[in-house]
């Protein structure tokens, strides 16, 4: 028998592979796409807490992320700890850290604020990374379990 917790970390992963779309443009009905971001990052922090209530270990939490980056628009996810070390993302082998300094001049520096409890949602331009000069856009929330960012990445080359 299948627990709770476990159905809705299912329910989530279903609806954040649902909402995520396909490949093509996420614009629809004139909603802005950071919006779409939004909404996705918000769907992450609860798969993320779901999950965990569930027992998933680091790794099946980052395979099921890779698999819905792999099948939709969103091509990053970056989600930390209270200090702002990354806890879960598709993208293994990066080092990088959220900083936990809202005002250091880094590319990360505003999402800053979502680990402080001075913002709920922050929506960033695209720009070029810090770490690698791709353009990248970024939006990220807080997370719903623990202080957090739970950040959506968009490639914004292609």
């Amino acid at each position: 028998m299948i627990k709770t917790s476990a159905l809705s970390v299912l329910a989530i992963a279903l609806l954040l592979a649902v909402a995520c779309g396909g490949k093509e443009d996420v614009e629809v009905a004139g909603i802005p796409e950071t919006d779409h971001m939004v909404a996705q990052a918000t769907i992450v922090a609860y798969y993320i807490d779901a999950a965990l209530r569930a027992g998933m270990t680091e790794q099946q939490i980052n395979v099921t992320l890779g698999h819905i980056a792999s099948n939709t628009v969103i091509d990053e996810f970056w989600v930390s700890d209270e200090r702002g070390r990354i806890d879960y993302t598709n993208v293994p082998g990066l080092a990088f850290e959220f900083p936990t300094d809202p005002d250091s001049g880094v590319q990360a520096a505003p999402f800053a604020n979502l680990l402080l409890g001075g913002e709920t949602v922050v929506v960033q331009d695209p720009q070029y990374r810090d770490a690698d000069g791709a353009l990248f856009q970024y939006v990220g929330v807080a997370g719903v379990d623990q202080p957090r960012v739970v950040q959506v990445g968009f490639d914004r080359r292609q």
